[in-house]
């Protein structure tokens, strides 16, 4: 049959998120070590994260066994919002906080 696939390693799969989770775990504790700047960290962990949302898709929801055409619908979520974070970035870095009131407001006058 043309649409039979062979049915993927799942326990390897599990081994291989499991690896990459200590992977997680090791990058997050290893600044304690060895001097890492929290950006570098995040660069790792947004990595993993990549990496294994990707073999989650591909075979527990076995997106590579799938048309060209479903991949990309379900591609099109993530480029979107990857879209929207590269949107707000200069809202992140370009704050001006001498001039930003960082005060908390005044609070009203009871009224008796």
């Amino acid at each position: 049959m043309a649409g039979e696939h062979k049915h993927p390693n799942y326990m390897l799969i599990f081994y291989w998120l499991a690896i990459l989770t200590v992977g997680e775990i090791g990058v997050v504790f290893l600044p304690h070590y060895i001097a890492m700047s929290k950006v570098t960290v995040g660069v790792f962990l947004c990595a993993f994260a990549i990496v294994k949302a990707a073999l989650v898709a591909m075979y527990f929801m076995h997106l590579k066994f799938e048309t060209r055409t479903l991949a990309l619908i379900a591609v099109t979520p993530l480029t979107i919002a990857t879209l929207l974070v590269f949107v707000i970035l200069p809202d992140a870095f370009f704050v001006d906080h001498k001039t930003a009131n960082l005060e908390p407001a005044a609070e009203a006058p009871a009224k008796h």
